[in-house]
């Protein structure tokens, strides 16, 4: 019992939690209204939730940390929105659309509050992945709503070091390239075909842009979402319901790297989010980008694509 209450009291202690809701106040989309709850078990004390939920996940390059700084260099400061996802789970939890958002759009950023009671300044044509930036997972989760006109639920932010983390603690995951991938920045060198990648290749794989088709943000996109729905086949096929040891080596690697919303920053309360998708399955869960054209102003920069972005996103509201 000793150990199991410390095992509980170290994950629980391992989440990073931000007061996204309160930061914001009511200057935000519409909130969805609550959805009837499932019964979590006969000892659970309260039901699991099955409405719709959408969810803006990032995952960052924040270098803090020995580990990060080994997978990507630089130093701890400015970090960026390196990937960012919206995740939406349609009611029921059994089905679910993740939009890939390219850190390369150019937005209107607006005005974000600071913790100091500071104000950021509204910013125009501006890259997305600049608000966790300036003003970090508030400012991201903002800027995410004024994009899109969709409230997010919830708030998930992993870190490279969580990334690479998790994917080790499952065994590795195995995805295939269709082209040869030869990107000395990302030191990754693989040919085209079936690879199984242990984690720091596999973030390696999530990053690459430079050795892949025009070097643009929209084909590493497409590697990465392939490494969403690795990661998915790998957890559902992975037995770990039934291995508390292996349950732990991922609980660890994932909550040690890990930032939420305050309505998911305890164990207690991630665990009846995961239980509430136990049938979710990775052939359920739709992987699309968000439409986009070029900027005009910038070839190498892209805007939403109108009006097939505004329909997408009403789609998931």
């Amino acid at each position: 019992m000793a150990v199991a209450g410390w095992a509980y009291w170290h994950l629980d202690h391992n989440i990073q939690g931000v007061d996204i809701d309160h930061a914001l106040g009511d200057d935000r989309p519409r909130e969805r209204p609550a959805a009837a709850s499932s019964p979590a078990g006969p000892a659970a004390a309260s039901p699991l939730p099955t409405g719709a939920v959408n969810i803006l996940v990032l995952g960052s390059d924040s270098r803090s940390g020995g580990r990060n700084a080994a997978l990507g260099g630089g130093d701890s400061g400015g970090a960026r929105s390196d990937t960012a996802m919206v995740v939406h789970v349609d009611p029921g939890r059994t089905s679910a659309t993740v939009v890939s958002i390219p850190r390369d759009t150019l937005v209107t950023r607006p005005s974000c509050p600071l913790p100091s009671g500071r104000t950021t300044a509204v910013a125009y044509g501006t890259m997305f992945n600049s608000a966790y930036e300036v003003g970090g997972p508030v400012c991201a989760v903002k800027t995410a709503e004024s994009l899109t006109g969709v409230r997010m639920d919830h708030y998930v932010e992993i870190d490279f070091s969580g990334f690479a983390g998790l994917v080790d603690a499952l065994g590795g995951v195995s995805v295939t390239t269709d082209e040869d991938i030869d990107d000395d920045k990302s030191h990754l060198h693989l040919p085209a075909g079936t690879h199984h990648l242990d984690g720091t290749r596999a973030l390696a794989l999530a990053r690459t842009r430079h050795g892949l088709g025009d070097g643009s943000d929209l084909g590493r996109i497409g590697l990465q979402q392939k490494l969403v729905r690795a990661l998915l086949e790998r957890v559902s096929g992975s037995g770990l319901p039934s291995d508390p040891a292996g349950l732990y080596r991922v609980a660890d690697a994932v909550t040690g790297s890990l930032t939420t919303d305050t309505g998911l920053d305890s164990l207690g309360e991630l665990t009846d989010f995961a239980r509430s998708l136990k049938g979710l399955t990775a052939d359920r869960v739709r992987t699309v980008t968000m439409p986009v054209v070029p900027a005009p102003s910038d070839p190498n920069r892209v805007v939403a694509k109108e009006p097939a972005a505004s329909r997408l996103w009403e789609s998931l509201r």
